[in-house]
């Protein structure tokens, strides 16, 4: 199997890279904090160079690419731990290219490919522990269409967004829908989370909503696989910068006269760091590759790679914050904030303890040992 990347592809990682460097440096990421975690600037400008419609379709506005092309998007993203929830352009997407009506993908594909639009997937609720079909959000048949009555919580930029896709029971199953932000019964709380981004609680009472499919739990699950992947995709462009940024301290930091990095015991740590970071990536792209698979098979491999990426952001953290010292969690130091962002991205979508008991619970008697 080959795994070299096309020349569009890696033409399309330099030009995220050239704006990460240039637009989004982290005295910009500080200032978007201070102002609240989100910036519509920052989002459209990600939208000028075409991101927000890599997944669609070419029909709807988009530019027709794949997953791989998402992936290598999202790396560069993380490298430079962008605020602004790309992600959920890719996840709003896959649900609705996957199993929207014709009338919510015309109406809703061509806005999110042209930034005009942010839609952002509402499915966290309190009891859930990341069950999808834990939801107590109910559907409500009307004249005119559906009405959702709901509390979500932890909605990436859920005051800043223009739309909610919302699982909630219908008829005792659980259906997907679509709220605007600004229809009638919508409730939003903003806050910032650990790692600095946007999120809000968004409360629902009797919103006018559209049906996107009955159903719910399929389309669900496939949003959340895509989200797996996105933030696998993150986790690993945060941890190659984390580990080139403790190997520059290291080079530069001296005790004894001579530069930490020359301690055979730290380099050792470092080539530890580095391990944890390949494993993560080869299972990014594992899960990447296997977003078009069947379910079974798809869901089995992103629990897969969250386990090891879980693990591996743990690592790659931890180890940094303590080659660092106590620099390695001040706030003015851009270390501490990969710290956070590597912190969060274990826990997004399940942590790891969750989704090992999602890869035991998909095996077989023999667990492919001797099969």
């Amino acid at each position: 199997m080959d795994f070299d990347f096309t020349d569009d592809q890696q033409q399309l990682r330099d030009a995220v890279a050239k704006w990460t460097e240039k637009s989004y440096g982290f005295e910009r990421r500080q200032k978007i904090v201070a102002a609240g975690g989100f910036d519509r600037g920052a989002y459209a400008e990600l939208a000028e160079l075409g991101l927000t419609g890599i997944p669609i379709a070419e029909a709807h506005g988009g530019l027709g690419m794949g997953a791989v092309e998402a992936m290598v998007v999202l790396e560069e993203l993380g490298r430079a731990i962008v605020l602004e929830p790309l992600a959920q352009a890719f996840i709003a997407s896959a649900a609705i290219q996957a199993y929207g009506s014709d009338e919510a993908k015309s109406t809703w594909l061509p806005r999110i490919a042209s930034g005009e639009a942010l839609v952002v997937l509402a499915q966290q609720e309190r009891k859930a522990r990341y069950r999808l079909n834990a939801c107590e959000a109910k559907a409500a048949k009307t004249g005119s269409g559906y009405a959702l009555t709901a509390l979500k919580n932890i909605v990436p930029a859920g005051d800043q967004a223009d739309a909610f896709i919302v699982p909630a029971q219908l008829g005792g199953k659980v259906a997907l829908f679509l709220v605007e932000r600004g229809a009638s019964g919508v409730a939003t709380r903003g806050y910032l989370t650990q790692d600095e981004s946007r999120a809000a609680d968004v409360e629902l009472t009797d919103a006018p909503a559209q049906l996107i499919t009955p159903d719910g739990l399929a389309a669900l699950a496939l949003a959340t696989d895509v989200g797996i992947a996105c933030a696998c995709a993150e986790g690993v462009g945060a941890m190659e910068q984390t580990l080139k940024m403790t190997v520059e301290y290291m080079n530069q930091r001296k005790q004894f006269g001579v530069p930490i990095a020359s301690f055979q015991a730290l380099r050792h740590r470092v080539a530890d760091m580095k391990m944890q970071l390949e494993l993560a990536r080869s299972m990014s792209y594992y899960a990447t590759l296997k977003l078009g698979a069947p379910e079974a098979e798809r869901r089995q491999a992103v629990a897969r790679a969250k386990v090891q990426l879980g693990q591996s952001l743990r690592f790659v953290g931890q180890q940094s914050v303590q080659l660092h010292g106590g620099i390695g969690v001040t706030d003015e130091y851009a270390g501490s904030h990969y710290f956070k962002r590597l912190t969060q991205l274990e826990m997004a979508w399940g942590d790891t303890l969750h989704h090992l008991g999602e890869v035991s619970t998909r095996m077989t008697e023999t667990a492919g040992v001797f099969a």
